[in-house]
């Protein structure tokens, strides 16, 4: 049962007492079960030793060094390996991760220190070598300003105080147990490591950011002209026992080792059709009105450039074999290879400075863009939108430009507005359309506070659909109901359900999510007759059907923002396949008092929290006195009999 870290929606005092451990030795910790926990928390423990590691080591070593560590931190040998207090504060009461997040904290901190004069550095100091990524340079995605300014405030602190930092806002313990790690991994005054700490104004928000996942990886080229120096000499003759080898392993006139297949880079006929701009596939400006099909497949060609042939054979080639000077990015999971035949064109044409061209392979979009002027430097970003129907192929974000977006529309949609999802009483703000392409939509998001949040209203002929501009290529649609039975966002009511929880979108980005749905799921009166809350969840689908993106949000009375309660990555939780959703949190009272309320949606009978709180209702909402900072694990009944834990 997952074990359910309650959130305190008024206050992030991250100080909070924990209870001492029961021993001086703690519980004991064999091999298998620190790497069962080690492979299990494996992307949290890298994203750990991350945060962690100087900024001064670059973001590459820095990400290869986080991997390095976490791999070397089991004990050796087989023996049971006794903890210390400091490992006994594990996630979900796991003694193994304790044992496994002590040891990276500790190499961490090890790898920050000076190499000295004297003596033989410790392995944590010195390059990895292992693991390599052999030609490239890796780096996590990069986040927007407040990610920045929060490396850069991270990188000034010292390395204890890092560790604090990242101890405190990513694995949320107490400072109590904060001090026993950083005293078990060495450090000499942890109270001077929390007091530096402190100095970070309000930035737990941010860890969980793609900016510092070591394991959501971008890759670029290595220095190619030393590269290139130091192979050119011996390419010569690597090249000659390449054609030697290829001509002793032909069994007299048969195939070599890949069969029939054309050696690397031969023009064959498949490959050079798909490159040839004059078959790039145009549909007819009105084949959508008697199509059975509404999707990216029936869109005409659009722009000025539709004729410009070296212009698009340009796009086709970048698609192919990006070059040095090419920018690329994909969505979660859309391979990067070429067409496999001729594409659909959807737009060539000058915008915002940029020549831009939209292509369609049947389930992936590709974008390319170049300067309209002299400079050099060109983008291609593609985005899988397989399975997209007449909803999921309404938009295509044409150019980004000073924190304007415009959209290029799909030929049904009749009218375009912007409308602020924060303000719903103030209406929509018509944006105008010309063959196809909005206006400029002033994106609002990222910005801190989080006073708007701008979403795209499209208008055809079966109803009117929002989507917001999650910085990536597709915007994705928005939703209000309970799964299975969803419907767009239209109307005061469906307007007003998403006010407080807008802000929550900025956890969606940059995952290839295709839409968000908004369930108020159950609504709780508050003890001591302070009001009623609201619980709602919010579900991001992505294309690849795959890393769905859950938060379970409450909403205390006056408030305006509604308060993560629980998250969680590739659940099926408040989804269609399994609606059901509990989640909790932990709540003061006007009148001071603490307690853990919790929420099941209707399919949920009753309610029962263990661990640090105990209590149980025979219904969907519970609420028990409770002490601050305590934790509790939550389990609900089903009406069909099942059961459902807490999200996490």
């Amino acid at each position: 049962m997952d074990s359910l870290v309650l959130l305190n929606v008024q206050s992030q005092d991250a100080a909070a007492q924990s209870p001492a451990p029961s021993s001086p030795a703690g519980p004991a910790v064999d091999v298998e079960q620190a790497e069962a926990a080690l492979v299990e928390h494996y992307a949290r423990l890298v994203r750990l030793a991350y945060l962690v590691l100087p900024g001064r080591l670059g973001r590459t070593r820095r990400v290869l060094t986080a991997h390095a560590l976490v791999q070397r931190a089991l004990p050796r040998g087989r023996a049971h390996a006794p903890l210390i207090p400091a490992q006994s504060a594990g996630r979900d009461g796991d003694p193994g991760y304790a044992l496994v997040r002590l040891q990276v904290v500790r190499s961490a901190l090890e790898a920050g220190l000076p190499l000295r004069r004297r003596g033989l550095p410790k392995r944590s100091q010195l390059p990895p070598l292992l693991p390599q990524v052999w030609g490239l340079q890796v780096f996590p995605r990069p986040g927007g300003a407040d990610e920045l300014a929060l490396d850069q405030r991270l990188a000034a602190l010292s390395g204890p105080a890092r560790a604090a930092h990242a101890l405190r806002g990513l694995e949320r313990l107490p400072d109590t147990d904060v001090r026993r790690v950083l005293a078990g991994a060495g450090v000499e005054d942890p109270d001077a490591a929390l007091t530096e700490a402190d100095s970070v104004p309000d930035p737990y928000r941010l860890l969980e950011s793609p900016e510092f996942d070591p394991c959501s990886l971008q890759a670029r080229p290595t220095d190619l002209l030393r590269r290139r120096r130091h192979l050119k000499a011996g390419l010569v003759g690597a090249a000659a026992l390449a054609v030697c080898g290829a001509l002793l392993s032909l069994p007299g006139d048969g195939w070599g080792a890949d069969g029939p297949a054309a050696p690397p880079y031969a023009r064959n006929p498949a490959a050079q059709a798909a490159l040839d701009p004059e078959r790039l596939t145009r549909t007819p400006a009105s084949a959508w009105e008697t199509s059975a099909r509404t999707d990216f497949s029936v869109w005409p060609a659009r722009g000025t450039l539709t004729g410009d042939r070296a212009l698009l054979r340009r796009a086709l080639a970048v698609w192919a074999r990006p070059g040095e000077g090419v920018t690329a990015s994909a969505t979660p999971g859309t391979p990067t290879g070429g067409p496999a035949g001729p594409p659909r064109l959807l737009y060539a044409g000058t915008v915002d400075g940029a020549r831009v061209v939209i292509l369609y392979d049947g389930w992936r979009l590709a974008r390319y863009a170049e300067p309209e002027q002299g400079a050099r430097g060109a983008a291609l970003d593609l985005a899988r939108v397989d399975g997209a129907g007449r909803a999921g192929a309404s938009a295509v974000v044409l150019s980004r430009s000073d924190g304007n977006v415009r959209f290029l529309v799909a030929p049904w949609v009749r009218e375009a507005a912007r409308r602020d999802l924060r303000d719903p009483g103030e209406g929509a703000t018509a944006l105008p359309l010309e063959d196809g392409v909005t206006g400029p939509l002033v994106s609002g998001q990222g910005r801190e506070p989080c006073t708007a949040w701008h979403a795209l209203e499209l208008t055809d002929s079966t109803g009117t659909r929002l989507f917001s501009d999650l910085g990536e290529l597709v915007p994705a649609r928005l939703t209000t109901g309970r799964p299975g039975k969803v419907k767009d966002v239209s109307g005061e009511k469906g307007l007003r359900a998403w006010e407080p929880y807008a802000c929550s979108l900025a956890v969606m980005r940059s995952a290839g999510v295709r839409s968000v749905n908004a369930w108020a799921y159950a609504e709780q009166p508050l003890p001591g007759g302070d009001g009623e809350a609201e619980w709602l969840c919010t579900r991001g689908e992505t294309w690849r059907g795959t890393g769905a993106r859950v938060l379970a949000q409450f909403l205390s009375p006056g408030a305006r923002y509604g308060a993560v309660a629980a998250r969680a990555e590739d659940a099926p939780a408040c989804g269609e396949r399994q609606p059901d959703v509990l989640a909790g949190v932990l709540w003061k009272s006007a009148g001071g008092s603490w307690y853990l309320l919790a929420a099941g949606s209707d399919g949920v009978e009753s309610v029962k929290a263990t661990g640090g709180i105990e209590g149980e209702a025979e219904e969907r909402l519970l609420s028990v006195r409770a002490e601050k900072g305590a934790r509790a694990d939550l389990t609900g009944t089903l009406e069909d009999g099942g059961s459902v834990g807490g999200l996490r």
